[in-house]
């Protein structure tokens, strides 16, 4: 494709990458990136990680400032898509012509509010808090230094990352989860093994379906399905997320409500989508897969395949996961969840050290470390051929 503008909404990870990635393959045109948060792009994983543990500092979120010398329009939504004329729209009126688009819009946090109250003063009066942006995680963790207690709603990596969090701060912390914590996204061995730690810790887990919020005054409160109600000072959900497709309704370019895109990150030859917004083929079908390194590797993929067509290579998945809670450090490299124990297991120099390995029925492999110190290109290397590798010198600690 024979471009001169490109223009890529969203300034996250996906955008970052798919901005280096375009003058990385020789695009040496005019590059505009419009930007719904005012910050130049950060470190979203660390929020819930290193920033919630860490001192005063604020800035284990930070990466390097860009270089791709793009026009940065930041603290500017796209409000809508003109697909046949080539124009986006901006929610001052304004609009932006391009030759080439990159949707990078990524997603946002859903709220047992419902998407409705999303960021509004209702929403946030009623005492529902979330973490997704760098204004979140500020603002939580300010109020978790006074001691308050949480409830955390969302058994997944995030709910757990914060509750994690929320103790270390000497919080009182209650977990409201579906089912054990964790079980879907990594299976019963690894979760098993997370909640252990997690109430070692002095997490309290309550398994309490469709729990939905209560307002009371200014104090947030939990209804279980059996009728329960909890009450804390401080509530934070982590239900999941929701990409940001809004501005394209009505631009042809949605299916099923889904935007899609080809194993080049294509919705069409002069558009490319990527990160949490887009649902992709991989090897287990297509799926929106909201991890930050899949967020990178599917922008690289589309800002070659924006400006090569079908001569880009195809996107080769695999999935990387790392998380980090109750004093154990998790990475692990192939699909997930897992099913039963491992076929591999390698113990690491401390008691919460080893090192897993998963054969699936499709001949592919899943390897996880836990406080074990690996390269990751070797965890990839154990997961493809279950190639055993050496053994680590050092447990690593969360």
């Amino acid at each position: 494709m024979t471009a001169r503008r490109i223009v890529v909404v969203g300034n996250g990870i996906a955008g970052l990458t798919a901005c280096d990635s375009l003058r990385a393959a020789g695009f040496d045109g005019q590059l505009t990136v419009v930007g719904a948060e005012r910050h130049s792009p950060y470190s979203r994983p660390a929020l819930s990680k290193a920033l919630l543990h860490g001192g005063d500092g604020l800035t284990a979120h930070e990466l390097p400032a860009p270089t791709h010398g793009a026009d940065e329009l930041l603290g500017i939504s796209a409000t809508g898509l003109d697909a046949g004329a080539r124009r986006v729209t901006l929610d001052g009126g304004e609009s932006l012509p391009y030759d080439g688009l990159v949707i990078a819009s990524g997603s946002r946090a859903r709220r047992l509010a419902g998407s409705a109250d999303h960021g509004s003063a209702e929403a946030r009066d009623g005492g529902e808090l979330t973490l997704r942006t760098l204004e979140d995680a500020v603002r939580l963790k300010a109020l978790v230094a006074g001691r308050a207690s949480v409830i955390v709603v969302g058994g997944g990596p995030l709910g757990m990352e914060v509750a994690s969090g929320c103790l270390h701060s000497g919080c009182d912390v209650t977990l409201v989860t579906d089912g054990e914590p964790l079980v879907r996204q990594l299976g019963s061995y690894l979760s098993g093994i997370f909640t252990a730690a997690a109430r070692a810790n002095g997490l309290r887990i309550v398994n309490g379906s469709k729990a939905r919020l209560i307002r009371s005054g200014t104090t947030p409160q939990v209804a279980l399905a059996d009728g329960t109600v909890l009450e804390a000072d401080l509530l934070v959900s982590a239900v999941g997320d929701e990409p940001n497709i809004e501005w394209l309704a009505g631009s042809g370019l949605l299916t099923n409500g889904a935007l899609r895109v080809d194993s080049r990150g294509r919705v069409r030859p002069d558009i490319v989508a990527a990160g949490d917004v887009a649902f992709f083929p991989t090897q287990r079908g297509l799926g929106r897969v909201p991890l930050w390194t899949s967020a990178i590797d599917q922008a690289k993929a589309a800002a070659v395949g924006l400006l090569l067509g079908d001569e880009a290579p195809p996107l080769e998945f695999q999935p990387y996961f790392w998380t980090e809670a109750f004093g154990l450090s998790l990475k692990a490299v192939g699909f997930t969840p897992v099913e039963g124990a491992p076929h591999l297991r390698e113990q690491g120099t401390g008691t919460d050290s080893s090192l897993l390995r998963w054969e699936h029925a499709d001949g592919s492999g899943t390897a996880a470390a836990i406080n074990y110190r690996i390269p990751i290109p070797r965890l990839r290397r154990l997961a493809n051929t279950g190639q055993q590798v050496a053994r680590a010198a050092e447990p690593v600690t969360a």
